[in-house]
Parts: C-alpha cells; structure tokens; sequence
C-alpha cells in the first residue's frame, strides 16, 4: 500500500497510439512496437527524443533497446517489464507512474506489440511448447496430461463451478459478448465493426470448452498499442486533456496459479482482482459508486461477471441479474468495455482496454456515455493482475 503516497493524482496518460489490428500484418512485431510508440509519443504532442522511460511485459519480442533506436530515442533512465501475460497491463502504467512521481523518469512509454495470430497463437496453450526445466512448466504438468492444455479449458473450469454456485447459465455469459460486441459495431478500429451479434447467435455459436462457446473467447489479433505517462503537472500543457491516474495496483492472491487456481476452498471468485479493487479504491478515495464506466478484462465472458462482483459493483452471486437489467449499457449504470472490448475491438493483452479508458475520459469515445469522470480498467484475470482508475484532470 505504500504506493498510495505517491501514486494518486502525481501522474497522468497524455497519449496513445496503436497500429490498425488486424489477423495478418504483414510485418514484423518490432515494427508494430515502433508504430505504436511512435503514434502515441505524436498524440501526446512530444517527440521521441523527450522519452526517457519504457515499460512493456515480460512476453513481450521487442526489447527496448530496439523500441528506443528505432524510434529515435536517446538516453533512457527507467526501464521495465512485468510479467503474467495480460495481467500485466495496468500494472505497466503503475510502473510508470512511479517512475513518474519519484523522478527516475519524465516521459515513459508503455507499449505492446504482436502478431498474435499470423504468429504465436496464444489460444493454443501448453501442449505444443517445447519442454523447459522452469517452475511454471512444472505446474502446468500437473494439467496437462488431463487434458487441460489451452485457455479456453482453463478458464471452463471456474466457469462450470461459478455455473453451479450461482444459478449462472450460459446465457449470462453470452449478454457480456453481446454487449461487447454491439459496441464493436460503432467502432471503425474494431475488427467486429458493423457485426453486432445476438443472443440467440451467440447461444448457437460451436462449442470450444463446455461451457465456453466460441462467442465466449476473445479475437486472436496481430497489432500494437502504446500509452505516454508524464506528471500531471506536465500534462496540463501537452494537447489533450489528461487521464489523471487515481489509483494504480497488482494483486498476486493467496495460494496463486498461473490460470488455474484449482486448490483454493473456492474456485467461483477471483481474490487477486478483489485485492486490486481495495487498493485501487484505497489510493483514489473512491468507492464502486463513483465509478462512471468500466473496461473490464473480458478474454473469456465467464470471467467478467467475478470481476463485477470482486469490484462491488454488485453482491456476491449477483453479476448475473446486474447484466441482465441492462447495467453495462451505454445508457446504464456502468457502461462496459465501449471499444468493444478484446472480444469485439482487439486482443493486445488490455493494453487497448487502457487506451479506451483515455478516450472516456478525454471525452472522444466512439460510444461516448454522459458525465464520465472516473474510469476503472482491468488486466488479465485468472493470473496475478493490476487495474487503473482513470479521472479527469477536475
């Protein structure tokens, strides 16, 4: 919690940039990388020379130092990854908010960047990698021989126990891609742009991982996207107006697996986001009603509806009739995921997702609700995760 001195209101997201996301880029990921960086440093109204600090994941191809020569940066002071896949997301711009706020930097960029499906498909999972001596491959031989090789099977586990707990059914999860995927459809960045679906699509959508549908699993993408940290105090003199970060955690929870916590007393809840949420509302002095949209990590829908709850936008058990009444809504109580999330925009491991929460709050969004003052976005669930509060710069 330490972070709380320094973090809320010190820092803020000035630019982003990104690449068009496509199923084929034709080019290589450290130009995707370069792109995007590139794109974000010019809307933040900078040149690259002014960047001294980068941040990206652990999975991510491109290191900095060739992100920094190819962009034409000079001397860089602060550099750094994290790791667990798309729970990494947020996590980067706390990181660079800290970099921020102490001094170890004045301008970091966060970027990511892959050819996640003309390249390395992510959705494949364990059981085409090569074999290794590290301890997460340890782990995962624990889950593999019976079977549970690929995301979607991980995650179809939490979803039938959270299915039996709660009364859920597969409808419950279909409303998330629904909504997605209507707002996906007004967004021209969108790989779904105009392809809004139904229910009834989604529930005659095939089978991947009972009870996972494939209009349940998010896109597999090729792009790249890029967030501009500076200080607020900065920001007040750059272009746009400023996406001040309120809040900024990770949660790594007790007796954590890398997506598939199967040994905990319950498996229907997500303890790390609940963690992330406490801090997040801790750091920024706001509370789940203050709150005025939400772009929530949706690679698979089963897992949005523990986010709702774990973040107190509703009880326990309770995400479901939340849905249902229409909350995530543009006209509801906390429209959700207006790009169109991973499922209807793009898959770039949420790093989109935070874009998105720029554009709610500058107020430039394709599916723009009224009066948005404070955004909360999430990273990856199922793996240790971070989240962002984003506000206006009142």
């Amino acid at each position: 919690m330490r972070a709380a001195s320094v973090l809320p209101g010190s820092a803020a997201v000035v630019g982003i940039g990104a690449t068009e996301f496509s199923k084929n880029s034709g080019r290589s990921e450290l130009q995707l990388a370069c792109e995007a960086v590139l794109a974000a440093v010019a809307d933040a109204g900078l040149v690259p020379a002014d960047v001294d600090g980068l941040v990206t994941f652990t999975a991510e191809t491109n290191s900095e130092i060739h992100v920094a020569r190819n962009t034409g940066m000079g001397e860089v002071t602060f550099f750094s990854r994290i790791g667990y896949g798309g729970g990494a997301g947020c996590g980067t711009v706390q990181q660079a908010a800290m970099a921020v706020a102490t001094g170890a930097a004045e301008v970091v960029v966060c970027y990511r960047a892959f050819n996640e499906r003309s390249g390395e498909r992510y959705g494949l999972g364990q059981a085409d990698r090569p074999m290794d001596t590290s301890a997460d491959r340890a782990a995962y031989a624990w889950m593999t021989p019976f079977g549970l090789n690929t995301p979607a099977q991980w995650v179809a586990m939490f979803a039938r126990r959270y299915m039996h707990e709660y009364g859920a059914g597969s409808e419950d999860f279909g409303r998330v891609a629904v909504v997605d995927r209507r707002h996906a459809a007004n967004n021209p960045a969108a790989w779904f742009h105009g392809r809004p679906i139904t229910l009834a699509d989604h529930q005659s959508s095939p089978w991947i991982a009972d009870p996972l549908r494939l209009l349940d699993c998010c896109q597999e993408t090729d792009g790249g996207q890029a967030l501009v940290v500076v200080s607020a105090e900065r920001a007040r003199d750059l272009p746009h107006p400023p996406a001040v970060i309120r809040g900024a955690a990770q949660g790594l929870g007790d007796d954590q697996h890398m997506m598939t916590s199967y040994y905990r007393p319950s498996i229907s809840g997500i303890p790390e986001m609940g963690l992330v949420g406490r801090q997040l509302y801790g750091q920024s002095g706001l509370g789940p009603g203050d709150i005025d949209a939400a772009v929530l990590y949706d690679h698979f829908t089963p897992l949005v509806l523990p986010q709702l709850e774990e973040l107190g936008f509703c009880g326990t058990g309770e995400a479901k009739d939340f849905i249902a009444d229409g909350h995530l809504d543009l006209g509801g109580r906390l429209p959700l995921n207006t790009h169109g999330g991973q499922l209807g925009e793009a898959y770039l491991h949420g790093m989109n997702g935070i874009a998105e929460g720029v554009r709610l709050v500058r107020g430039t969004s394709v599916n723009q609700p009224d009066g948005v003052g404070q955004v909360l976005v999430t990273a990856g669930t199922g793996v240790p995760t971070s989240g962002l509060i984003l506000g206006t710069g009142r």
